[in-house]
């Protein structure tokens, strides 16, 4: 894999920067409009973020989500139970390529119900897989978890980062 070295000229000069560190500035940035996308209750804006076929391992029932119209389903039901959403991602981690990447983060998503109860929020495990299609980053794959008690059975909510 060759490293193509870009120029770019900021208040200091010439910054010297390779492609994957554009690559990943503009992964971290589809990232952060997932943040915003979900703040703002703005389905539009999210499906902007995922490729068409996107095979989505979420937290909620079925076991997959395929397609962009499934991943916005499982979204809905959060906008229309909160009033406000807040949603924070902790410790992305990226491994990017030419045209693929795959990062590991925290997320932890919660607000205020419409009824006007405060939810903190439970930490969860996040994977993305991404693809680099038609010079944009999309996310192919996703898969959310929380770690089983596996004598207990049931999954542990109250871990945090």
């Amino acid at each position: 894999m060759r490293s193509q070295v870009l120029a770019a000229k900021g208040k200091g000069g010439v910054v010297m920067t390779t492609q994957r560190e554009v690559d990943e500035a503009s992964i971290r940035e589809l990232i952060g409009k997932i943040v915003e996308g979900l703040q703002g209750k703005d389905l539009d804006g999210l499906k902007r973020l995922y490729a068409t076929d996107i095979v989505s391992f979420d937290i909620e029932p079925p076991l997959q989500h395929v397609g962009i119209e499934a991943k916005l389903r499982n979204w809905a039901p959060v906008f229309t139970s909160f009033e406000d959403v807040t949603y924070e991602v902790r410790d992305l981690t990226l491994t990017v390529r030419e045209d693929v990447a795959f990062g590991h983060a925290f997320a932890r998503l919660g607000g205020t119900l419409k009824n006007g109860t405060a939810i903190g929020g439970m930490w969860v495990r996040v994977t993305y897989c991404l693809q680099k299609i038609d010079g944009t980053w999309l996310i192919v794959h996703d898969q959310v978890s929380v770690p089983l008690d596996v004598a207990g059975g049931k999954g542990v909510v109250d871990l945090e980062p």
